[in-house]
C-alpha cells in the first residue's frame, strides 16, 4: 500500500509569484497538441493535400486556449459546484487552484472551434477530425495535475492492491489512484488508438465520432473508481455526473461514426 506524496502544488515562487503544476500541466498539454499538429501536417500527404498550414494550426490553438479555459471553468462551476461557487463566486476566476470540468472544456472548444471555422474557408466537423488525436494527450497531463493537486482521489480499494494509495488529508482508507487511471485510460491508451486509427484518411466525422465514443467509454468505465461528485443532479454512486455528461457524448459519437459511414446513393 502507498501513501500520496502529498507534493507541493507549486512548482516555482519567485517573489509573489507562484507557478503551479497544475498549470504547468495545461502548458504542457497545449505544446504538445501544437507539437503532434505540426507533425502531422509536415508529414502525412493527407493534410498537406487538404491545405492545411503551420499557421492555420497556431490559429487554431489560440481558439482552443480560450474555449478549454474557459468552458472548463464554467463547466466545473456549473455541473459539478454550482453551490460552492454561488457562496464564493471569486473564487471562479481562481484556475491556478484546480477544478476544470472536462466536459466543460469539450463544450468551450467546440464552440470555439465553431467561431475558427466561420472565418476560415473549412467545414467544423473537418477541424474537429483534425483535433480529435491531439487532445488525448493533453487530457493525461491534466490528470497528472489533478494527482500533483491530490484532488479527485478514487474510491475505496483493498489493502491488498499493490497500487492503493492512502490519501492523508482525507482519511486513512487505502483508495485507488483514479486520477492516474483516468491519465493511462482518457489519455495515453485513447490517444495510442486514435492516432493510429486517423492516419490512413477517414470519412468526415469518424475521427470526431471514435473520440467521442472512445472518450465517453473510457470515462464511464474509470467513474467507478473515482469518488463520484455530487454535481447538480446529487450525490450517486449508481451513475456520476462524469457518467451522466458522457453519456450523450457516446451517443453523439455513434451519431458521427454512421452518419460518416453511410453509404452514398
Amino acid at each position: 500500500m502507498l501513501t500520496h506524496p502529498q507534493l507541493d502544488p507549486v512548482a516555482l515562487s519567485i517573489g509573489p509569484l507562484k507557478v503551479h503544476w497544475y498549470g504547468l500541466m495545461y502548458l504542457v498539454a497545449f505544446i504538445q497538441f501544437w507539437l503532434l499538429g505540426r507533425h502531422r501536417i509536415l508529414t502525412h500527404p493527407q493534410f498537406r493535400e487538404a491545405g492545411w498550414t503551420v499557421r492555420q494550426l497556431d490559429d487554431l490553438l489560440f481558439y482552443g486556449v480560450l474555449g478549454v479555459v474557459v468552458g472548463g471553468r464554467l463547466g466545473q462551476v456549473l455541473f459539478y459546484e454550482p453551490g460552492y461557487y454561488w457562496e464564493h463566486p471569486l473564487e471562479i476566476v481562481a484556475v491556478w487552484r484546480g477544478g476544470m470540468s472536462f466536459h466543460g472544456g469539450l463544450i468551450g472548444v467546440l464552440i470555439a472551434v465553431w467561431l475558427y471555422a466561420r472565418r476560415s474557408a473549412r467545414a467544423w466537423i473537418e477541424l474537429t477530425d483534425f483535433i480529435a488525436p491531439l487532445v488525448p494527450l493533453g487530457l493525461a497531463a491534466g490528470r497528472i495535475g489533478n494527482f500533483i493537486n491530490g484532488e479527485l482521489w478514487g474510491r475505496p480499494a483493498s489493502a491488498s492492491l499493490p497500487w492503493a494509495m492512502v490519501f492523508p488529508w482525507v482519511d486513512d482508507v487505502p483508495r485507488h489512484p483514479s486520477q492516474l487511471y483516468q491519465a493511462g485510460l482518457e489519455g495515453l491508451a485513447l490517444f495510442v488508438f486514435l492516432w493510429i486509427y486517423s492516419a490512413r484518411p477517414r470519412p468526415r466525422g469518424a475521427v470526431s465520432g471514435v473520440f467521442l465514443i472512445g472518450y465517453g467509454l473510457l470515462r464511464w468505465a474509470a467513474e467507478y473508481f473515482r469518488s463520484p461528485d455530487a454535481g447538480i443532479f446529487g450525490f450517486s454512486y449508481t451513475v456520476s455526473m462524469g457518467q451522466w455528461l458522457s453519456l450523450p457524448m457516446v451517443l453523439l459519437g455513434m451519431i458521427l461514426l454512421g452518419t460518416a459511414h453511410r453509404p452514398r446513393s
